[in-house]
C-alpha cells in the first residue's frame, strides 16, 4: 500500500497549538525548525521588550534568517538591502540594527500590534 506524499503533524509555538503538513519523510526535519522558532520567540518573549505576538514571530524571524545569511559565502551581500551610497557594506551589528529599526518604523502604523 502507497504511503501518503504529505502527513499533518500538531506542534506547539509559545504553548499555541499549529496543525502543519510536511512530506511524509520530513517530520524530523520540521519539528527542528519548529523547535528553533519555538526556542527564538519564547527567548524574545522572555526577555520582556516584545508582547505581541506578531512583533514577536517577525522579530524571530529576522534573527533565523540572519543566522542563515551569516552561515552563507557573502552573507547579505547577496543581496542590495544594507548597502549604504558608496556602495560600502556596515557591520553584521549595524545591519541587524538598521533592520530591527525599519521594522519597528514598519510596525508602529499598525496601532493593533501593541
Amino acid at each position: 500500500m502507497n504511503q501518503p506524499a504529505h502527513k499533518q503533524i500538531e506542534v506547539q509555538i509559545m504553548a499555541q497549538t499549529y496543525l502543519l503538513a510536511c512530506p511524509a519523510d520530513g517530520e524530523a526535519a520540521l519539528r527542528e525548525a519548529v523547535t528553533k522558532v519555538d526556542h527564538a520567540m519564547c527567548r524574545i518573549r522572555d526577555a520582556g521588550k516584545v508582547k505581541a505576538r506578531d512583533r514577536i514571530a517577525v522579530l524571530a524571524a529576522l534573527n533565523i534568517a540572519y543566522e542563515l545569511h551569516q552561515k552563507e559565502p557573502g552573507g547579505f551581500r547577496n543581496t542590495s538591502f544594507g548597502q549604504t551610497e558608496s556602495g560600502e557594506w556596515p557591520e553584521p551589528s549595524e545591519r541587524l540594527q538598521h533592520l530591527i529599526e525599519r521594522l519597528d518604523q514598519a510596525l508602529a502604523h499598525d496601532g493593533q500590534l501593541l
